[in-house]
């Protein structure tokens, strides 16, 4: 009885070591003060990474939407040379845009529709009569038929030479060139938010190593393998990950489903339609909500890979 115990404490490498370390030692207390304020801590940074990616998306989203709506919408102006012309005028260019193949919805604004829309700037009841006022024309683009917008305005200006078209191309570019930058400032947070999140994981496994440096070092020098070890930190940190992760996704999620409630409120009150053409309504959709439960995870795994690359670089360190 007693050779067999000697031969199997013989056995200091491998398997054997780690059977009996695992039953006898806690490498890792999985319930500390110090592993707490890390949950807090992962849990406070996927909940900013969560928004951060939940903003971008809604910026992304609105800013497509603003484009569809802008690009689907066409606007002529006719500048008046001779008052007395400008109703024939204004009918010319109506009749070309209703024969052209793909734009629909055609509305011409007549002199008391402009007057209105310079009543924020100019005041309510000002005689403009004088003024050389320009003639609007709202056209609409036809998704289901693309118009030839080239060919459109040579007619337009072979016809009227005082005609101009306007495809607020030039907003476009403008819109999709701010709406790029904000995602890009979005991702550059995010990834500054997961930096630090990993540098926090690092220091705390550090601190965990240096609370059971005693053991490690038996356990490193009797032959334990340095993946065993590894290990042990990796499954602690990947659950207090997981932990975090799912608290900070979850506050998240709660956020934004609160959110998307409150804009269908908003919507319902006096200038909520501005709000919902500017912003939409707030909702993340199912690929927005998957993200973010991705993000949950991601920083999990995270956690978990770093402690096991911080464990093994310290290993290391000991040959």
């Amino acid at each position: 009885m007693s050779s067999r115990r000697t031969k199997r404490e013989q056995k200091v490498g491998g398997q054997s070591a780690s059977i009996s370390v695992r039953k006898r030692i806690d490498l890792v207390p999985s319930d500390t003060t110090a592993g707490r304020a890390l949950v807090t801590v992962i849990s406070i940074m996927t909940f900013l990474a969560a928004i951060t990616a939940g903003c971008a998306i809604f910026i992304s989203d609105a800013a497509s939407e603003w484009q569809s709506q802008i690009s689907r919408e066409l606007t002529i102006q006719i500048k008046p040379t001779d008052p007395k012309l400008i109703d024939d005028q204004v009918a010319k260019v109506v009749s070309l845009a209703q024969a052209t193949p793909g734009l629909s919805d055609i509305r011409a604004f007549s002199q008391k529709d402009s007057e209105k829309m310079l009543e924020p700037w100019l005041g309510a009841g000002v005689d403009l009569s004088e003024l050389s006022i320009p003639r609007m024309i709202a056209v609409k683009v036809d998704p289901a038929r693309r118009a030839d917008l080239k060919i459109f305005q040579e007619q337009l200006k072979t016809l009227l030479p005082n005609a101009q078209l306007d495809d607020h191309r030039q907003w476009i570019d403008r819109l999709a060139a701010m709406a790029r930058t904000l995602v890009w400032v979005a991702v550059f947070v995010l990834l500054l938010v997961i930096t630090a999140m990993a540098l926090a994981v690092a220091f705390a496994t550090r601190g965990a190593m240096a609370g059971s440096k005693h053991i490690i070092d038996v356990l490193h020098f009797v032959g334990a393998e340095d993946r065993f070890i590894a290990v042990q930190f990796q499954k602690i940190f990947l659950r207090l990950g997981l932990k975090g992760g799912v608290i900070g996704g979850a506050c998240a999620l709660l956020l934004f489903a609160a959110s998307a409630g409150l804009s269908q409120f908003w919507t319902l009150s006096p200038g909520g339609d501005q709000l919902d053409a500017l912003f939409g309504t707030f909702s993340l959709g199912v690929k927005g909500y998957m993200i973010v439960a991705l993000i949950a995870v991601l920083i999990a795994l995270l956690t978990g890979y770093m402690s096991r690359l911080v464990v093994f670089r310290h290993l290391s360190g000991l040959e």
